[in-house]
């Protein structure tokens, strides 16, 4: 099994943390993990497909979809379903950011929401408050620990590069907090200039991004909620290397057409000539890293009991699941069926049947 999509463990026992604090029993939802609480305090990683796992079994506990970020308020399961069905067919990026915007105003629960400014060639996402709120966002944001900041602005930023079917590039990510000493995790996580100790938390980004059109569809949102948060909580592999800034240009949606040599080149500033030779110096290329990903993405979409083969397929970009099977069973030794009659897999079955009953 791939487990290379990491958070760092700080990030789990933050969550684990935040639970208890609310009076949540966390040693029973790791144990239907595979997981226990001393294999906690000695990791310094976390796989992700686990950590995703985890946080949806969080959130429904909590019976609250904002568990872990900002939001003012307790977020009735359901609510980022909806929201994202009012958004899916907007006619481009800023459509879509507006409608946000708009949709948090009336939403139950919520008193912050995500905001556009656009100003000359850039174009920023920061945490606003709702019109009816009584609470200034600053004195809420006061209240709030790094962690949950972070993990707020970076839910959005993945939640809309999903929407575009690429990475947004940011130029940088600014947040109210003092420096962390974990800021290389920031610079990961965000693959851009942070600043802290700023007056807002955003992240910055070329305007021109806000007239993409939304690439998503209908058959792709049903596939995405059903393994959401995963794809919003994990981009990138916790290293600075050249290859993981190309893995975060890639994501994790495959159900698109992947961007060439070229243009990965050209967003990381450099001649495709030099990415290859760097790419070379670290024993790898881009060609095997598009199929480190689609093999990891496929693995993750496996570790998801709720999802049928035909699912994945979709969601892997393959017009026929025979095409599929054949694939998996070339990255992994095993067809889909196999895998999932295997004993991790079998653990993770376990654990989504206990959620759910």
């Amino acid at each position: 099994m791939n487990e290379k999509a990491s958070v760092p463990i700080a990030s789990v026992r933050y969550l684990l943390q935040a639970a208890q604090d609310q009076g949540v029993e966390t040693d029973n939802l790791l144990e239907s993990l595979g997981v226990s609480v001393n294999d906690i305090a000695q990791m310094e990683t976390f796989p992700a497909y686990k950590y995703g796992m985890l946080y949806q079994s969080m959130m429904w506990l909590m019976q609250d979809e904002s568990f872990g970020m900002l939001a003012g308020g307790k977020i009735p399961n359901g609510t980022f379903r909806m929201m994202c069905y009012c958004i899916i067919h907007a006619r481009s990026l800023a459509h879509a950011l507006y409608r946000i915007g708009d949709f948090y105003e009336i939403c139950r629960g919520a008193t912050v929401k995500p905001t556009l400014v656009k100003k000359g060639r850039y174009a920023k996402v920061t945490l606003g408050q709702v019109a009816s709120s009584e609470t200034e966002i600053d004195s809420l944001v006061q209240t709030q620990s790094s962690e949950t900041i972070r993990t707020t602005l970076s839910m959005w930023h993945h939640f809309i590069s999903w929407l575009i079917g690429r990475r947004l590039s940011l130029k940088a990510a600014y947040f109210t907090t003092p420096r962390p000493q974990d800021v290389e995790y920031y610079k990961t996580l965000f693959q851009s200039e942070v600043k802290f100790d700023q007056h807002a938390n955003a992240i910055i980004f070329p305007a021109s991004y806000l007239e993409m059109p939304i690439v998503q569809t209908d058959d792709s949102l049903r596939s995405f909620l059903k393994t959401a948060p995963y794809q919003l909580l994990v981009m990138v592999d916790n290293d600075n290397s050249l290859k993981s800034q190309v893995m975060a240009m890639l994501g994790k949606d495959f159900s698109r057409e992947m961007p060439s040599a070229e243009e990965v080149a050209s967003v990381l500033n450099m001649s495709v000539s030099t990415m290859r030779r760097r790419l070379t110096e670290e024993n790898t290329s881009y060609q095997k890293i598009k199929d480190e990903c689609r093999k990891e993405a496929a693995i993750t979409y496996m570790n998801a009991p709720q999802l049928s083969i035909n699912d994945i397929a979709s969601l892997m970009g393959f017009d026929e699941p025979s095409a599929f099977f054949r694939s998996f069973k070339k990255w992994t030794g095993m067809t889909p069926g196999e895998y999932r009659k295997s004993e991790e897999y079998m653990k993770l079955d376990k654990a989504e049947s206990s959620k759910n009953n």
